[in-house]
């Protein structure tokens, strides 16, 4: 037996919560939505409620999370195994339409999240919610740990200005909540009118990293392969909005950053010595690497940086870590470093950098490449309000 049991493995094995659930069921997964032994939430729902099993929806990277990043959509089709409709929440369409809820009772969410707000699967959830208002449909979230546990959060609190389809919530950017939590959050806090209920995990506890669960890992989307990924992922996610690597096209991404021509030792010895001079230096080592992506940036160019890995969880400020490491990317490369101005998750006027962050100061604090000091002022902004907030609808 798991230490953790989660909401998908209580609802499949418990007759009483199956006897809650009504009428014709949707199910929202992807590839991760599997239990202890690595079933497939999909095969075990099927097993458990039949035909009643009427409809399947996927999020961003798709059902079956074989898709990249950023506005590559999937389609709808019909599934060639269970003979039923599958949904794209990520096509022309984030927010599920009429006909696609057409017939539903239940809509049983059940996605694993990495605790990072830019991670879609919140936004989707978001979404859903606000179009369930005042429908006839109960939403039935099945709870899964947060990777990188329930205690520390990092990062700004989103800006309502750089509210987008990678930040609905007014949340720092790694948050700690489960996604049954955010959706208690979305209701309680923000006031979206739905029929939401969360089946909880049982011997989950906030201090917990995905190690510490016993649980099996599969990538919940094609970037994050490894457990160690969703811990650095809160703060590599940044470099989306540069024009430095962050390791897509290899086996470590979003552990890795890097930029062709940059020779790997002189910088890495240089960063480390900034940062322990700055007082950053718990709960991690920076590796001097050179990997060569085999598509997105700088696919084919050999690209010498950093391979951050994390040494102690619950000292590790991944969030800083990579800002001040983007600080550094800005120093040695001047005016070669910039940050991208494409379009990034459906929104074409504000660049990806302040989307991510949730504000422009931290672009602005690396363009003059700022203090450590000033960068936990900028960070800081909100969590006394939002852990006020987050309290009351805390379920673990």
């Amino acid at each position: 037996m798991t230490k953790v049991i989660t909401g998908l493995e209580r609802l499949t094995s418990d007759k009483n919560l199956q006897h809650n659930v009504k009428g014709n069921i949707g199910y929202l997964c992807h590839s991760a939505s599997i239990d202890s032994h690595f079933n497939t939430g999909v095969m075990l729902l099927q097993k458990v409620f039949g035909n009643r099993l009427k409809k399947l929806f996927g999020p961003q990277h798709g059902f079956v999370t074989d898709v990249q990043d950023n506005m590559v959509e999937t389609t709808h089709y019909i599934h060639p195994y269970f003979k039923i409709p599958v949904y794209s929440l990520y096509s022309e369409t984030r927010t599920p339409t009429d006909e696609m809820l057409e017939g539903l009772d239940t809509l049983i969410v059940d996605l694993q999240d990495v605790g990072t707000r830019v991670y879609t699967y919140i936004s989707t959830l978001s979404l859903l919610m606000e179009k369930c208002q005042g429908r006839d449909i109960k939403i039935l979230v099945l709870d899964r740990p947060n990777p990188v546990g329930g205690e520390m959060i990092e990062g700004p609190v989103l800006k309502a200005d750089y509210k987008s389809f990678v930040g609905r919530y007014p949340i720092p950017q790694r948050h700690s909540m489960t996604m049954g939590e955010v959706g208690m959050y979305g209701k309680k806090i923000l006031k979206t009118d739905c029929n939401l209920e969360v089946i909880k995990m049982e011997g989950w506890k906030r201090s917990m990293y995905w190690q510490d669960t016993k649980l099996p890992w599969v990538l919940p989307s094609p970037n994050l392969p490894t457990p160690e990924g969703a811990i650095t992922f809160a703060g590599t996610v940044l470099f989306e909005g540069t024009n430095v690597s962050e390791g897509r096209g290899t086996t470590r991404p979003l552990e890795v950053a890097g930029f062709p021509g940059i020779e790997s030792f002189s910088f890495c010895e240089k960063v480390l010595k900034r940062f322990n001079e700055e007082g950053l230096s718990e709960g991690f080592n920076l590796r001097p690497v050179i990997f060569l992506p085999t598509f997105q940036k700088h696919q084919g160019k050999n690209c010498g940086g950093v391979h951050i890995h994390p040494t102690i969880n619950h000292k590790f400020q991944s969030w800083s870590v990579s800002q001040m490491l983007c600080r550094e990317f800005k120093r040695e490369l001047g005016n070669e470093f910039q940050f991208h101005e494409k379009p990034y998750e459906y929104e074409f006027h504000k660049l990806a950098i302040d989307l991510i962050n949730g504000t422009d100061e931290v672009r602005l604090w690396v363009d003059h490449l700022g203090s450590l000091s000033e960068l936990k002022k900028i960070e800081t902004q909100g969590h006394e309000h939002f852990l006020g907030e987050r309290a009351n609808i805390l379920l673990y």
